[in-house]
């Protein structure tokens, strides 16, 4: 259960801070490119979530 949590947490905060690289150059909060980012940062959070959890 523990891994869960830690798996979850990390991909919140890299589809948050991912979703938000695009604001930087002027983009949306709900442009195409955020959605994509958030999603990489997402999958980026769960591989990284659960290389800590092991």
């Amino acid at each position: 259960m523990e891994s869960k949590k830690i798996i979850l947490f990390t991909m919140s905060v890299g589809m948050v801070i991912f979703g938000y690289i695009p604001s930087l150059w002027g983009e949306s909060s709900f442009s195409v490119t955020s959605v994509l980012f958030s999603g990489v940062g997402g999958a980026l959070g769960i591989w990284i979530g659960w290389k800590l959890s092991r």
